[in-house]
């Protein structure tokens, strides 16, 4: 299914829709204030190996992200990190930055795997937060990248649908996506380092 949900003012009705098939353990293609990604529930096993075959990986060896709509929801994934990580990402957040945070136990579970960090995003992106509220509970995310030299991330959803449109349950049509993906902070260790330059200009 290709769904348009308009950034400026989304559909509940829309947003309904993909809230239901994330319940029913649905993937999805959906637009975020980088790149267009694929998206499931965090609590449906099922969908996130379907995640891990679209990207070619073992489910164990994913480094997938958590999409959360504020940061008071991190708790529930994460140990406790100091003040001035929380400073930075609350001043940061919502935007187009990935931190790398020190995972509690539940995370090794969703994953079936020894996995001790989480990579958290709080996208600046009206249709990426809606369904995250309106769901209750955070997205397993992946960035879509093309086998295209050139360009390295597709930015049209229609373009999306005719590639992916038989191996995911919907595709969201926010418009035209970014080419640049997230810039990831590791905050894991006791200095705070980028590790990717992307999209967005850090405020220390």
């Amino acid at each position: 299914m290709l769904i348009k949900i308009y950034p400026d003012n989304p559909s509940f009705t829309d947003i309904r829709l993909v809230k239901e098939c994330l319940l029913d353990g649905g993937v999805i293609i959906y637009p975020t204030d980088t790149v267009y990604a694929f998206g499931c529930h965090s609590e449906k096993n099922k969908a996130i190996e379907r995640i891990s075959q679209l990207k070619g990986i073992k489910k164990k060896e994913a480094d997938f992200s958590f999409i959360f709509s504020e940061l008071s929801q991190l708790s529930s994934y994460t140990k406790n990190f100091d003040k001035i990580v929380f400073k930075l990402m609350k001043r940061n957040l919502p935007g187009p930055f990935t931190f790398i945070l020190n995972a509690n136990n539940n995370i090794p579970k969703i994953f079936n795997s020894k996995k001790k960090t989480i990579g958290i995003r709080i996208p600046n992106h009206p249709v990426a937060l809606e369904i995250i509220n309106q769901l209750g509970a955070p997205l397993i995310s992946s960035s879509i990248k093309n086998n295209d030299d050139i360009i390295e991330y597709n930015t049209d959803a229609e373009v999306l649908y005719e590639e992916f449109g038989d191996r995911v349950d919907m595709v969201i049509d926010g418009g035209y996506g970014d080419n640049q993906p997230s810039t990831i902070i590791d905050c894991t260790s006791n200095e705070i380092e980028i590790t990717r330059e992307g999209k967005g200009i850090l405020e220390w």
